[in-house]
């Protein structure tokens, strides 16, 4: 994008996308409803782009309340569309009931999308090859953070402190699963956490107790990847930092999750409503402030540009900060940590969605002068 596209003084033209085939479509919906809400029609003209679970595009006049209950994908009104890779379109291809192509050119992308086929680099490779600007981290940080085995390995390499931990894939667990097991008891003792290596939401994830746990936990994470992180369990507090842009990133003061079971789990994020969220996190200020610098140490390290959320733990006794993991596309629904996070900074919603926009816009300029 051009410096002078920048300063037209005509609204953005700013393409919302929703849904997606990962285990967190639904959530994707409910954030997606809080950008429909809180950005300023005078500013933005919103395309909403709902993507089923099956990976059909559809242009929508969705509703927030339509996109959160799902209802959207039968209003009467949809059209299929694509994002076209061809830099000359640089935005959607539309296709009419009529038969007629249309082309609505877009100024910046929202990718309002959680998880695989989302989060993990590949709707920001079609962008970069496109040549759209678009809110959040490139390909390469949003697919290494959406690896916890990359991730962790990454994070060793920064200096930021974290559990210890093992990865392996499917094959590896059965062609010998008894092995791997006493690897497993030897470096991580029990209680062990089970996780996919590529998911979100805490979807797939199990605290294991004992040997008879840990090979249910093991069936149950390779239904959601092919790959698996496994982790020692931390006595700790659960906290988050928001941190926003780069050069230089900015990391909030973290918040504390009061789960409702024994670790946070993606019903309590979303279904039960029973955690509770305490800003600032009940630390003391000089460890409120270490969180905050490993918040933004992890997010450099990891490449993260535009916006993320770091969660760690602070062991309980120690008092040590161990990272848990980078969530490259935050939660945006009414409950979601990231938003709160800033907005108790002093940045409300509709401000941190225009930040966000403004920095998408500025990384393309940057890159393409």
């Amino acid at each position: 994008m051009r410096n002078e596209e920048l300063s037209t003084g005509r609204p953005l033209c700013a393409a919302l996308l929703f849904g997606g085939m990962s285990s967190e479509h639904e959530v994707s919906r409910v954030s997606a409803g809080t950008f429909v809400t809180n950005m300023d029609p005078e500013k933005y003209d919103l395309l909403k782009i709902g993507i089923t679970k099956e990976g059909r595009w559809l242009y929508t006049e969705a509703t927030a309340p339509q996109m959160a209950d799902g209802s959207w994908e039968e209003l009467p009104g949809n059209m299929p569309c694509v994002l076209s890779p061809d830099r000359d379109d640089h935005g959607l291809i539309l296709f009419t009931p009529s038969g007629h192509v249309e082309k609505l050119r877009v100024d910046v992308v929202i990718p309002a999308l959680h998880g695989l086929w989302g989060e993990d680099g590949t709707v920001q490779g079609l962008l970069e090859l496109a040549g759209i600007p678009y809110v959040g981290c490139g390909v390469l940080a949003s697919a290494a953070c959406m690896d916890k085995a990359t991730a962790n390995a990454l994070f060793e390499q920064g200096g930021i402190p974290h559990c210890p931990w093992l990865s392996f894939t499917r094959w590896q667990l059965e062609a010998d699963p008894e092995g791997i097991q006493a690897q497993l008891e030897e470096a991580l003792g029990y209680p062990i956490f089970v996780k996919p290596a590529n998911a979100g939401s805490s979807v797939g994830i199990t605290r294991a107790a004992d040997a008879k746990a840990l090979k249910e936990a093991i069936q149950l994470a390779l239904r959601h990847d092919k790959k698996l992180v496994f982790e020692a369990a931390v006595d700790g507090q659960e906290v988050e930092c928001a941190v926003i842009g780069s050069e230089p990133a900015v990391a909030t003061r973290p918040g504390e999750i009061l789960a409702g079971a024994e670790f946070y789990t993606y019903d309590d994020k979303y279904k039960n409503g029973v955690s509770q969220v305490v800003i600032p996190a009940r630390l003391s200020e000089e460890k409120l402030d270490e969180v905050k610098e490993y918040a933004v140490k992890a997010y450099t390290a990891l490449g993260c540009e535009g916006l993320a959320r770091c969660d760690f733990f602070v062991e309980r006794g120690t008092g040590r900060v161990l990272i848990n993991e980078i969530n490259t596309l935050p939660g945006f629904t009414p409950i979601s940590m990231y938003p709160k996070l800033m907005e108790h900074e002093g940045l409300p919603v509709g401000q941190l969605i225009d930040r966000l926009i403004a920095l998408a816009l500025e990384r393309a300029v940057a890159e393409n002068g």
